[in-house]
């Protein structure tokens, strides 16, 4: 007899052995995602809702999921199941809660930012442009030449403190130095655009205002999240592979350039290419030291040098007597502030896979 059971149709059914098929829970969530969105979408037809809001809408089918995978779980598994898939939909609502700002903020960016995405916003500056037309080449130019000197600053330094505190460090002094970093990692980013201003003002005077200054204010932000990117990957390096070097009579400054360096690669470049990503778009920084202007400077020495953050700040903070495209240009920049720094972030992603030591199976 069980033997006819578990070869029919009704023993065959996942629903019949008290067990929801695994697909049920991502199909009921989707449904109320759009079963919400069909209500927002009925609402913002008739009147009674002015802005569709995504983002309402799949909150609002989450905790409807939430409520709908329970009932259905209690009436065809039971109470104890119920439980469990209520804990699991409350974790989901937990990861959609905290995902949706950062769709609503991509959301709004990019229907914000398309406006000016065209050819002649990569291809002039503001200069003589009061009101419609102009770019953004020249603040594109100052944030490229900006930040790829504050990394030559950052990343020697940040390198060469790290492998020291790891394979050389003892003693009071790499505490210290351990304590000020982690100070560092917490300082406020104006505070460094003012250490930055300050130090060159004390050697050129007050007003110097050009990209190498806005450089060293990066720099400052950045040693402290290399430096402890780096000694964290530097940590992980089994140690085996150093005593196999000294074994063969290798010494110790060769052992960390051809064994430890190589292996760690990897993981080095991606807290370079994160430092990176983090300083792009400070703004407060670049306000003091490399300053704005509507014109193209390639110049990192003189002059001040304008900067995307900036670009965006200025722009919709100083509108003309028509805001229209000055806050359509302010919402580009943001936009091509966010594609740089997702292309960095897909870059080291790309290079961890390249350089990461092959594990053999």
């Amino acid at each position: 007899m069980s033997l006819a059971l578990r070869h029919s149709g009704v023993a065959g059914n996942a629903y019949a052995n008290g067990k929801l098929h695994k697909s049920v829970p991502w199909l009921l969530l989707v449904g109320s995602w759009v079963a919400l969105i069909l209500v927002f979408a009925l609402l913002n037809a008739g009147g009674a809702v002015k802005d569709f809001n995504v983002v309402a809408a799949l909150f609002l089918g989450t905790v409807l999921f939430d409520v709908l995978i329970v009932v259905v779980s209690r009436i065809v598994e039971g109470g104890r199941k119920a439980v469990d898939r209520l804990i699991t939909s409350l974790v989901i609502t937990a990861f959609v809660i905290a995902v949706l700002p950062l769709v609503s903020l991509l959301w709004t960016v990019v229907v914000d930012g398309l406006a000016r995405f065209d050819v002649e916003f990569f291809s002039y500056s503001m200069r003589g442009v009061i009101s419609e037309g102009g770019g953004a080449v020249h603040a594109l130019i100052g944030t490229l030449e900006i930040t790829l000197f504050a990394a030559l600053i950052s990343v020697p330094i940040g390198l060469l403190t790290s492998i020291y505190l790891v394979e050389y460090g003892k003693g009071a002094l790499a505490k210290g130095i351990t304590f000020f970093v982690d100070v560092m990692t917490g300082i406020p980013s104006i505070v460094a655009g003012l250490f930055a201003y300050s130090l060159f003002a004390l050697f050129l005077g007050p007003g110097a205002r050009f990209g190498l200054v806005g450089s060293v204010a990066l720099s400052v932000l950045m040693i402290p999240i290399v430096v402890r990117s780096t000694e964290e990957v530097l940590k992980i390096v089994p140690m085996e592979l150093r005593e196999a070097s000294y074994a063969l009579g290798v010494p110790k400054y060769l052992t960390i350039l051809k064994v430890v360096l190589p292996t760690s690669l990897a993981g080095i470049t991606t807290g370079v290419m994160l430092s990176i990503a983090r300083v792009i778009g400070e703004t407060a920084p670049l306000l003091v030291t490399a300053g704005f202007t509507a014109s193209m400077n390639y110049d990192l020495f003189k002059n001040p040098m304008m900067t995307l953050p900036v670009f965006a700040y200025t722009q919709y903070s100083q509108q003309g007597a028509n805001p229209v495209p000055f806050v359509d240009r302010a919402w580009t920049a943001a936009l091509l502030l966010i594609l740089i720094v997702m292309l960095l972030n897909l870059l080291a992603r790309f290079i961890t896979r390249l350089f990461a030591p092959k594990l053999s199976r």
